[in-house]
């Protein structure tokens, strides 16, 4: 009598990492001959735990380094109460439990909550990582996905139709610590999007397809020259995580060579103590160098590799590529090229940065940075801002935007010179940076036109700081009309629903005589002239069709 196991194959799918082109892990799909034992593992917990249990037998037998991805059931471990089996199997294969994801799969309908919740704290708790999987075209509702806690979660691609959906979830994954992946990724152009969006991670065909030998290369499209910048704090190191190449802190100095040996892409072994914490860094070349000299391999290959490590470098998983290389930076010169260790909240090892992918990454920020700057006041165009504003409204967060602009600005030029013209607005720059709050975002939009995005309560010192001064231009008075628009959250939907609230109150502000300031909230009808020596008949509000001006000082 066959067996289910007679006729069941596994196929292996990369998961790659967007930023750096690495593949990030490998998830193992079940590949039956004939019948359909997916639908009777979703029916069959202990069905569904035998095949985690021989997905990674499945693994350990291709003899591949990467981190894997088990399929589960959500229902399997509210049944089960977790996988001790897989538990089990993982020593039996010598991997550890932090290089396996568990894919927890959709459906969530009918699953006690409260006992899923409880077997997911166990599996976190033995090591095992945890991601959430089929969101955006299953049933997980979003308070148990905020209660999973997961460290992944993957989104259908179907979303990428939907980019406001899929910014959120970034928004979503950022607030839970974890990374966002976008799964059945076919074209570059859904690359692109899933990028431009704020997915970390992809899978799909375009990549690589599921194939029964672990994939040795993907293919990655390069990044656009138009992505969008970084915001100043630097990208998270998130973005560049690889796949550690983890040895117990036992292993022999010989069983440290035979890793490197086999796995030429390989830069370094981490060794591990029993709880996952990196406590020694074998550097490749430094390794081997060692082992190859005379008598090298004879005096070490049956002692410690630790003793021919290195403290290791570390990083919470938290931290930013500049806090990487700050990391990088205290030490000798000879351990410049070595990996850096992310670890998460426990001190275990999450995965390694390579030090060459993070000074690619930032010098493209610098390069798309500068690209972005206006000449005159070296402050960032628009792309900036509106990046910003969308990131806002992704999270939920109350906003004011403003425009400002020189009054008459083309009499000015013409009448002081273009030269004193450009001196003014540079002033003007100079001003609004001093004047912004922490978290504002200035942006000169060309010419004589302004962006400033700020918090509402820091508004008034702003408007303030500029509006107050005496401006001049060749000895000419000058005066400033500065236009805002409130945008409470769900008031706008991206930056062009506000940028479309904001053109009615920069026109207002320009029907007033001396320095101005107009302000409006998003969806209500009106405004209000803070400053300007008298009021507007016209109407100012987002698609408004009456006018509720207050005269301002």
């Amino acid at each position: 009598m066959h067996s289910w196991t007679d006729t069941l194959r596994f196929a292996f799918q990369p998961v790659v990492n967007l930023t750096t082109g690495a593949v990030a892990g490998l998830e193992i799909l079940a590949r039956p001959e004939s019948g359909d034992i997916l639908a009777e593992a979703r029916r069959d917990p202990g069905l569904d735990c035998r095949l985690a249990v021989s997905a990674v037998r499945a693994a350990v037998r291709k003899e591949t380094l990467l981190p894997l991805f088990v399929n589960v059931f959500a229902g399997t471990l509210a049944d089960l109460g977790g996988l001790p089996s897989l538990h089990d199997a993982m020593r039996e294969a010598g991997r550890l439990p932090w290089e396996v994801t568990i894919d927890l799969c959709p459906p969530y309908t009918h699953v006690p909550q409260q006992a899923l919740l409880e077997a997911v704290a166990t599996l976190r708790g033995q090591g095992f990582r945890i991601c959430a999987d089929g969101i955006g075209d299953g049933d997980v509702p979003l308070r148990l996905l905020s209660d999973l806690s997961p460290g992944l979660v993957k989104l259908d691609a179907s979303l990428l139709a939907r980019p406001a959906v899929v910014r959120s979830m970034r928004t979503l994954c950022d607030e839970l610590g974890a990374l966002l992946a976008v799964e059945g990724v076919e074209t570059e152009g859904q690359c692109a999007a899933a990028r431009a969006d704020g997915a970390q991670l992809g899978q799909g065909e375009l990549f690589a397809p599921p194939a029964r030998l672990p994939a040795a290369d993907v293919y990655v499209p390069p990044r656009s020259a138009a992505a969008v910048a970084a915001p100043r704090t630097g990208p998270s190191v998130r973005e560049f995580v690889r796949p550690a190449a983890l040895l117990p802190a036992t292993a022999s100095a010989g069983q440290v060579r035979a890793l490197l040996t086999g796995s030429p892409d390989v830069s370094g072994v981490l060794l591990v103590d029993t709880t996952g914490v990196p406590v020694r860094s074998v550097h490749r070349s430094r390794f081997l160098l060692s082992m190859s000299g005379r008598y090298g391999h004879a005096l070490y290959a049956d002692r410690p590799a630790a003793k021919l490590g290195d403290p290791p470098r570390t990083v919470g998983v938290d931290a930013t590529a500049w806090e990487v290389l700050d990391v990088v930076a205290v030490g000798g010169r000879d351990r410049t090229s070595d990996d850096v260790a992310v670890v998460d909240e426990y001190g275990r090892c999450v995965g390694a940065v390579r030090l060459a992918d993070l000074v690619r990454a930032l010098a493209e920020t610098r390069v798309e940075e500068a690209a972005g700057l206006n000449p005159l006041t070296r402050l960032p165009g628009s792309d900036a801002i509106t990046g910003e504003v969308d990131r806002r409204i992704a999270a939920g967060r109350a906003f004011a935007l403003s425009w400002l602009d020189v009054d008459h600005f083309k009499q000015v030029n013409d009448g002081a010179g273009f030269a004193a013209g450009d001196e003014l607005i540079r002033a003007v720059g100079r001003a609004l940076q001093q004047a912004a709050t922490e978290g504002a975002r200035v942006g000169h939009i060309g010419g004589d036109d302004f962006l400033v995005l700020a918090d509402p309560e820091g508004l008034d010192p702003l408007a303030a700081s500029v509006l107050d001064a005496d401006w001049s231009a060749g000895g000419r008075p000058v005066t400033l009309s500065l236009a805002t628009v409130l945008c409470t959250p769900g008031s706008v939907t991206d930056h062009r629903q506000a940028a479309a609230c904001l053109a009615p109150l920069k026109k207002a502000a320009k029907a007033l005589h001396g320095a101005s300031w107009v302000l409006g909230r998003a969806g209500v009808p009106g405004h209000e002239a803070r400053r300007g020596s008298r009021p507007t008949p016209a109407s100012a509000g987002c698609g408004v069709a009456a006018e509720r001006g207050v005269q301002g000082v």
